[in-house]
């Protein structure tokens, strides 16, 4: 059984991000990049998977700049096998990521497509879905816990309500929250071994899938600086505050 697994790279998670003085977006000049912490999980379960005895193969896929292949190099160094990059300097937005993905997916013939439930810069929520609808696979969101039978994968996802399984036929895409597993540290001989690992190159042309974004960024701006508490007496004072100042009552 295959696993892909696309991740993705992004500004780090304890970078404070900076908004560009002109408003067109975010300034990742100078600025350290790291993959997607949800990406991580997924390479994480699938390599579990794999020491599992229930996958043969772990390939990892990212889409962006040429410096992606340090993200596949990453994931390679946490167990995956081998890594493709669909190389491509336009902004690449879910639908086309997806679009990509599916013709990665027609080529490689996974049997299991495992990603992160969403990318902490845009929070988009959306490629595993469209990848499942463009695919016409079962789908699996926000999974918690991940257990592969025969011909089919069982999901854990926490809800509303407590936690809801759900088993569904493979070919499938599952998107992984959270609190499915701890991602390991990658070693330094693994890191060594990621280094010789293949890594192939492709890109959009190749694949025939057109990219252009089909969304426009306005603007882009910080949200407003949270102003200081304030302490009240009682609380006739607290509801008149929150009346006459707030006006949230």
């Amino acid at each position: 059984m295959k696993i892909l697994v696309p991740v993705k790279r992004v500004i780090d998670y304890n970078v404070k991000v900076r908004v560009k003085s002109d408003g067109s977006g975010v300034d990742i000049a100078n600025v350290k990049m790291s993959m997607n912490p949800f990406d991580e999980i997924a390479v994480e379960e699938a390599v579990r998977l794999k020491e599992a005895g229930l996958a043969s193969e772990v390939v990892a896929v990212s889409c962006g700049v040429s410096q992606c292949q340090e993200t596949l190099r990453a994931a390679m160094a946490i167990g995956a096998d081998r890594g493709i990059l669909v190389e491509s300097a336009e902004e690449l937005q879910p639908l086309a990521v997806a679009k990509l993905l599916k013709a990665v997916c027609e080529r490689e013939q996974p049997q299991v497509v495992i990603c992160g439930k969403q990318a902490i810069d845009d929070d988009a929520n959306q490629t595993g879905q469209m990848l499942a609808a463009l695919m016409g696979w079962a789908q699996a969101t926000f999974a918690s816990k991940v257990a592969l039978g025969d011909g089919v994968v069982n999901v854990t996802r926490e809800i509303d309500g407590g936690l809801e399984t759900l088993s569904i036929r493979l070919p499938a895409v599952v998107t992984t929250d959270l609190r499915l597993n701890e991602p390991r540290y990658a070693t330094l001989p693994n890191i060594m071994k990621a280094k010789k690992k293949p890594l192939d190159t492709v890109t959009p042309q190749t694949l025939e899938v057109e990219v252009a974004p089909r969304l426009k960024t306005v603007k882009v701006s910080e949200p407003p600086k949270r102003s200081a508490g304030e302490r009240v007496a009682d609380v006739a004072q607290l509801l008149d505050k929150l009346k006459n100042v707030a006006k949230v009552i």
